[in-house]
């Protein structure tokens, strides 16, 4: 199914996409936008050559058209939005972002999507000077950061970012960028550097001093370096000052095949010859189309608590002892009411 838009697809609150058990894509003129709403759940579809779209009048809900200004081009477009999840999706080939995330913004999860060839994967802020932006929560988990590349995986403006136990195969300027002092807490993940050595940092402090960056906190803990990629760590490296950014615990890097293994689009390959399925597409990615054959629904690779990142972790599952417990409860409440029936049912008995 694939689902060619004429303008922006503009969301309302409590919404879900859920495209197990098809073969859904959605490209075409302006995509997905997300403008302040929240508990949104985006899941298992196909994001790809997605372009600006807009100076018109748009349908906002079902009761509502309104005229919008041109859009970016972006796959997903995050605007003052929050409690957000985008998981088990394949983004690529956009005009600008595939996942941008802006304008205080907060409450986001990415996790287990498969990203490819595309210049600017991911941006999470506005603007230096956008405040609002201070309080920005986000986790990347368990995606990988496929073939094609070339940047922001994410670049970040403030906020407060975890980023845990993702695969980045290659780039080719930097993974993980930055300004206006973010904090980035990247743990788990593995690092593969590109083969220009000019290329091999994994980190980018964008148009900032070194002497203005010497105390971002930034930091690399549990990490694997590839192919002589680095990461240049900065601030005090006390694990205090990433409260905010840890949203979930790491699992080990040397997991990360496994973790990643089933990135993207369920029953979509995992990828890493550098082409991927668009159908209608030539030039971009190959014109054949997969049948997703999904059985059984969750989330699998990471196998985390993703709705606990966003919005809190959820009560943990009843053990033995309790089950057990609950079992006689029910019983005794069971044998009390039919007792009571029993000797209210006496007397007419006798009678």
């Amino acid at each position: 199914m694939v689902i060619k838009l004429k303008h922006e697809l503009i969301f309302n609150s409590y919404k879900t996409i859920d495209g197990r058990g098809a073969n859904v894509h959605i490209t075409g003129n302006g995509c997905i936008t997300l403008q302040y709403v929240s508990h949104i759940i985006i899941h298992n579809i196909h994001v790809h050559h997605c372009k600006p779209s807009g100076n018109t009048n748009i349908a906002a809900s079902p009761t509502h058209v309104g005229w919008r200004g041109r859009s970016d081009g972006d796959g997903i477009s995050i605007f003052g939005a929050q409690k957000i999840w985008i998981d088990h999706c394949s983004l690529s080939y956009c005009t600008d972002g595939l996942i941008d995330a802006i304008m205080g913004s907060t409450g986001i999860t990415i996790s287990n999507n498969h990203f490819t060839h595309h210049d600017e994967v991911m941006l999470l802020g506005h603007d230096d000077k956008y405040a609002l932006d201070t309080g920005m929560q986000v986790t990347i988990a368990f995606n990988h950061f496929g073939q094609g590349l070339v940047q922001r995986m994410p670049r970040c403006r403030r906020g407060y970012i975890h980023v845990v136990n993702n695969d980045f195969t290659a780039w080719e300027m930097y993974a993980i960028g930055g300004s206006a002092n973010p904090t980035i807490n990247s743990q788990g993940n593995r690092y593969t550097a590109p083969t220009d050595d000019n290329a091999k940092e994994v980190t980018k402090r964008v148009d900032t001093n070194e002497g203005d960056w010497a105390g971002w906190n930034w930091r690399t803990d549990g990490d694997i370096m590839v192919n002589g990629a680095f990461f240049v760590p900065s601030g005090g490296g006390l694990s205090a000052q990433y409260s905010k950014a840890s949203s979930v615990e790491p699992k080990s890097a040397g997991l990360i095949q496994q973790l990643t293994l089933n990135a993207g689009v369920f029953g979509d390959p995992r990828d890493d010859s550098g082409s991927i399925s668009t159908p209608g597409f030539s030039g971009g990615g190959t014109s054949s189309t997969t049948n997703t054959g999904v059985q059984g629904s969750g989330s699998s690779g990471g196998g985390g608590d993703y709705f606990g990142m966003i919005f809190g972790s959820g009560a943990p599952p009843p053990t033995s002892t309790s089950l057990i417990f609950l079992s006689l409860l029910i019983i005794l409440i069971l044998c009390t009411i039919t007792n009571h029936v029993a000797l209210e049912s006496f007397p007419l008995l006798s009678l």
